[in-house]
């Protein structure tokens, strides 16, 4: 992948899973990585996965689905997915596809520990 392909984002560990953090936008070009990243840190087998996205200012519809696809591999390993930290403009997203019903949104990493 190009450098403009990949998404930064930064790992850190809770006591009981995992939180990452990506910076910028997440779309048709860069949604790969992001994926590429969900499933490594899927591979420690979190009991949380915690995505922060409040260094997320953009999402097209491929970032969305590759939050999609995060939802359904927790699931499937017996997990929690949650979403935090949404940007006005990443949370419409969620709202126009009625996702934020689906998806356990909270506001920060602070109500994600305890949820």
């Amino acid at each position: 992948m190009a450098k403009n392909d990949t998404v930064s984002i930064t790992t850190e560990e809770l006591p009981d899973g995992l939180v990452l953090s990506p910076k910028g936008d997440i779309d048709l070009s860069r949604s790969p990585s992001m994926r590429a990243q969900v499933t490594a840190a899927m591979r420690k087998s979190p009991k949380r996965l915690v995505i922060d996205l409040s260094g997320v200012s953009y999402m097209d519809s491929s970032g969305v689905a590759t939050l999609v696809e995060a939802l359904q591999s927790t699931r499937k390993a017996g997990a929690k997915l949650l979403l935090c930290g949404l940007t006005p403009r990443v949370r419409s997203i969620l709202e126009i596809s009625r996702l934020d019903t689906v998806f356990s949104i909270v506001a920060d990493r602070t109500a994600a520990s305890s949820a």
